[in-house]
């Protein structure tokens, strides 16, 4: 039976190239799924390679005058427009649990989170500005520029759909920059909302551009000679195609991939907070996020106490109905994703860890849906599978240590370089750890606060590379040109 989906109001446009806003694009149709209970909510005639030609087009032709607007217009449009997704906020929350199962009480929080993207980096357009250099070898004036790239390609992923095309959008706006974007077909209707608030707000058309695809359209704008630059947040196997493709043309491309983020509990953390903080790992997106914490790892004199903290949680949380006012988790986004999963964490039994919690599909009301529940696995060896690779489900794994040196060395000990998570009470210990740790973001005694757009976010090793977030951000969709005078 599953839980039934309350009426909602889905986008009607798909598309949106210039100032034309489509309901059909030219290629095939995709039947969306609700994942609450498995049953589509609307098919969806996506967009082909030629709306991926008219898309960019039209940001093309929008390009010269969105950059020679003067700094401080760019900015009351943003301004407005994170005013404007304010007032709507109450439309977008429903969207974001349709479309890939997110809880219900989440919207706020993600319409606050993109309003304020759009705010912060609004507050940059008229302050970006360049510098002098002090020259040697010759009487010269020397001054550098930040030009935007043109017409900016923004791929992302399901899991986070809102979140993540406004961490691109608002910095590559600011910047000058058009942009073409991809809705994920298997989550569109946040991004379909958001775009059709842009025009709301007023921007000029073409400067913001629609269309929603799978792979085939993601692969064309790579391709495409009028892209200048490509943005793509999600898979690893994904970007590595992307990279291939984008070669060919010696495109830029900026990268924000997985992770397989380390939690690192000392001996004296708070270990009530550690185990809080630890267990949101498995809860955040319904487990699907890229930066979440899933691989703890606990010093041995607490071990036993924390995992039994951990597991005393767990059973308190509520899985069930993404629209349920006291629903804590939500399902997977798709029966394949729970079917993978779970042979994930059968595997990781088998390699020896020790099943704490979970570790079976829900049954029940939750059967028709794809709800997996929150799942803990102890004493998994840092070579196992699970341990090695991103899950992307409610997934935790407990791993204990021996020795500041051995907990580092953990940490560490992986492909990915996303996040890391530290919990101690010794700020001198903080420190240390922090600086030693491959990971583009760093949090001690915290779970995600730092996930706001005003400080810098992204990875190392294969976590992607470049920075979304901060003047870091705003700098990713810019490009620097270096003027020298001669004085005679």
């Amino acid at each position: 039976m599953g839980f039934r989906m309350p009426e909602v109001i889905l986008p009607e446009f798909a598309h949106l190239i210039g100032d034309s806003a489509e309901i059909t694009g030219s290629g095939e149709t995709f039947a969306h799924v609700y994942p609450g209970n498995g049953e589509v909510t609307r098919e969806i005639r996506l967009a082909d390679e030629t709306d991926v030609d008219r898309a960019v087009a039209a940001a093309r032709a929008a390009q010269a005058s969105w950059r020679a607007m003067p700094g401080d217009k760019r900015r009351d449009l943003m301004f407005r427009l994170a005013a404007v997704i304010e007032q709507h906020a109450a439309q977008m929350s429903p969207l974001l649990s349709v479309e890939n199962g997110s809880i219900l009480l989440a919207g706020p929080h993600m319409s606050a989170d993109a309003a304020q993207k759009f705010r912060y980096f609004g507050g940059w357009a008229d302050k970006l500005e360049g510098r002098t250099v002090p020259t040697w070898g010759g009487s010269a004036h020397d001054y550098v520029g930040y030009e935007p790239y043109g017409t900016v390609g923004i791929i992302v992923p399901w899991n986070g759909p809102l979140f993540a095309a406004t961490m691109v959008m608002a910095p590559a706006l600011a910047a000058g920059n058009c942009v073409v974007l991809k809705a994920p077909e298997t989550a569109p209707w946040s991004i379909m909302k958001l775009v059709e608030l842009v025009r709301l707000a007023g921007f000029p058309p073409g400067v913001v551009n629609l269309v929603t695809g799978g792979p085939s359209v993601g692969a064309a704008m790579v391709e495409h000679p009028g892209i200048d630059k490509i943005e793509f947040i999600g898979s690893g196997a994904t970007a590595r195609k992307i990279l291939a493709s984008a070669a060919q043309s010696l495109k830029p491309v900026g990268l924000e991939l997985g992770g397989k983020s380390a939690v690192l509990v000392f001996a004296d953390a708070d270990l009530q907070a550690a185990a809080k903080r630890g267990l949101s790992g498995a809860i955040s997106a319904n487990g699907q996020g890229c930066v979440n914490g899933t691989r703890l790892l606990v010093a041995r004199e607490i071990y036993e106490p924390y995992v039994a903290m951990l597991k005393a949680m767990a059973a308190h949380i509520k899985v069930g109905d993404p629209f349920g006012m006291d629903t804590v988790m939500g399902p997977v986004i798709s029966e394949a994703a729970l079917n993978r999963i779970h042979g994930m964490v059968t595997r990781g039994i088998s390699e020896g860890g020790r099943v704490i919690c979970g570790a079976e599909r829900m049954g029940g009301d939750h059967a028709a849906g794809a709800f997996y529940p929150i799942t803990i696995l102890a004493d998994v060896t840092p070579e196992s599978e699970i341990a090695r690779n991103e899950v992307f489900g409610p997934v935790l794994i407990v791993t204990p240590f021996d020795s500041e040196e051995e907990a580092v060395l953990l940490a560490n000990d992986t492909d990915y370089g996303l996040g890391a998570y530290i919990h101690t009470t010794d700020l001198t210990r903080a420190h240390r750890v922090a600086g030693q740790m491959m990971a583009g973001q760093v949090q001690v005694n915290g779970s995600g606060e730092a996930m706001t757009p005003c400080v810098p976010f992204g990875g190392m090793k294969h976590s992607g590379h470049g920075r979304l977030g901060g003047i870091e951000g705003l700098r990713e969709f810019q490009q620097v040109r270096n003027v020298w005078i001669n004085l005679l």
